[in-house]
Formats: structure tokens, C-alpha cells, sequence
């Protein structure tokens, strides 16, 4: 028993306050969902008071298209998610087994783009679709698609430098199998390297749609419409007043919203262990 308390007991203490340190969180936000005062403050650790009142005010109130933002941001998230799939397999693809001119100045070209912070290009982004605006209305500052062009163009290098990784970890010689048998480039693109790569596919979408589900910035920069907003920007209107501070609506609408990210979480989940250390080596 003395040997098990000095060898293992600490651990089991940090593995609990790790634990209850990350579980806190969590639980103060269902808490303040339940609260029927709307704020954060609980007067105990179980609390005696539970109400839907905050769930009921945002599908009741018609001042807050709360499942508006919830399908705004769902097809935003799902369209970055695919095409980054799409267009971050194909690049990879082609800079780890194409041969063509440019190819060396376009992969460090990449590289060095994600050594500064997106954060640095907000003002240039700010121009650029703003002057978009005045020729393609539909695609420039305030709009869902330009939003999605900037989140695409956002995600890109990192999402094609992990997907090459992973493609650099196929063997060549199935390509030259493949080769030897007539398959073309792009036969083998969809025959060897999508069958293949379906774990990293896999945590590449999940990450994009994640990403863009969450993100804030650019969306409270780009969506100004009420009904055109996601559901992070909408429910920061409930919590940014200054004298109508909602902390139960925001702390129920954030519940609701990431019920998806759980279930897509859990349905990819057999892929994810296998790909997430799928680009990290070669070899």
C-alpha cells in the first residue's frame, strides 16, 4: 500500500484535477443554460432552480433567427469542409507525384505563407473583397460566398502541406504498379491515393469544419445582415451589450450548436485515430 500510495497516487490526484479542470467549463455552461436568471451566477454547486426558458426564448423570440444562423453556418462549414477536401487532395496529390514547372517555388511558396499569422492579412482581405464588392456583388464584402472564398483560401497551405505528407508516405511503387498496368494520373489519384488516404481526408474536413464552425473574426467582419450571420457571431449579441447581457441565452444556444460537431466527431472517430499521425512521419 505505501509503495502504490508514493508511486501511483499523485497520478490519479493530477489525472483528477486535469479532469475537473477541463470538465468545469463544460458544466458551468449547462449550468447557466438551465439558469432561469440568465447569468453565470449559481448560488450553489447543484443549483435548485432548472428552467427551459433560455432554450424556449431561442426558438420563440422572433428577434433571434437562431436556427437561421444555425443553417448559415452549417452549409458555410460544410462547404469549406468538402472543398478543402477536394482541393487540398488534388494539390497534395500533384506536388508529391506530378512533375511540372513551378513545383518547387509553389511548395515553398506555401511553406513560407504559414510562418505569419492569419491575423495579419485581415486588413488586406478587408480591401481586397470590398473592392470585389463592386464588380461581383455576390461574391464580396458582406456576403456568405466571399466569406467561404476567404475561408478557403485561409485553410489551403496548411491543409496541403498535411495531405502531402501523407501522400509522401505511400509507397511509389504502387504508383508504378498502377503505371505498368495503364492507369493514368489520375486513375491513380482516385483508385490508389483516395482509398488510401480516406483517415487523413477524414481529420483534414473535420478540422476545416471545426475551424470555420467556431470562427469569429472574419465572420463578425463579413456578415453584418442578421440573417446572413453564423451562429458564433449571432450568439456574441447576446453577451455584447452592455446593459443586456444574456449569459443563459448564449450559454443555451452554445449547447444546441455543438451537438453537430459531436455527432460528425463521433461518426468520423474510426478514421481519426488512424489519421491523425497519418502525414506527421515518412516512411
Amino acid at each position: 500500500m505505501n509503495k502504490w500510495i508514493t508511486d501511483n497516487l499523485w497520478r490519479h490526484v493530477v489525472g483528477v484535477l486535469v479532469a475537473f479542470f477541463a470538465l468545469f467549463p463544460l458544466y458551468l455552461v449547462i449550468i447557466s443554460s438551465v439558469n432561469p436568471t440568465g447569468s453565470l451566477q449559481v448560488s450553489s454547486f447543484i443549483p435548485t432552480e432548472f428552467s427551459l426558458k433560455n432554450y424556449q426564448q431561442l426558438f420563440n423570440d422572433p428577434t433571434i433567427p437562431y436556427l437561421v444562423w444555425m443553417k448559415n453556418t452549417l452549409l458555410i462549414s460544410g462547404a469549406v469542409a468538402i472543398l478543402s477536401v477536394i482541393i487540398g487532395a488534388s494539390s497534395a496529390f500533384a506536388f508529391s507525384r506530378l512533375r511540372f514547372k513551378g513545383k518547387k517555388f509553389g511548395i515553398q511558396l506555401l511553406f513560407l505563407v504559414q510562418m505569419f499569422p492569419a491575423i495579419l492579412a485581415l486588413s488586406a482581405v478587408y480591401v481586397i473583397m470590398e473592392r470585389v464588392y463592386n464588380f461581383a456583388p455576390g461574391y464580396g464584402l458582406g456576403t456568405q460566398p466571399g466569406l467561404l472564398l476567404v475561408y478557403l483560401g485561409g485553410a489551403m497551405g496548411v491543409n496541403i502541406w498535411l495531405l502531402k505528407g501523407f501522400v509522401d508516405s505511400i509507397p511509389i511503387e504502387l504508383d508504378e504498379a498502377a503505371k505498368v498496368d495503364g492507369a493514368s494520373a489520375m486513375q491513380t489519384y482516385w483508385q490508389i491515393f483516395i482509398p488510401l488516404a480516406a483517415p487523413i481526408l477524414a481529420v483534414v474536413s473535420l478540422l476545416s469544419f471545426i475551424g470555420t464552425f467556431n470562427e469569429f473574426i472574419l465572420a463578425r467582419l463579413f456578415l453584418v445582415d442578421m440573417n446572413s450571420r453564423t451562429i458564433a457571431v449571432g450568439l456574441q449579441g447576446f453577451i455584447g451589450g452592455q446593459y443586456s447581457q444574456n449569459w443563459g441565452a448564449f450559454a443555451a444556444g452554445s449547447i444546441i450548436a455543438s451537438i453537430p460537431i459531436v455527432i460528425i466527431f463521433l461518426s468520423l472517430q474510426k478514421y481519426i485515430i488512424s489519421g491523425l499521425t497519418a502525414g506527421s512521419v515518412k516512411g
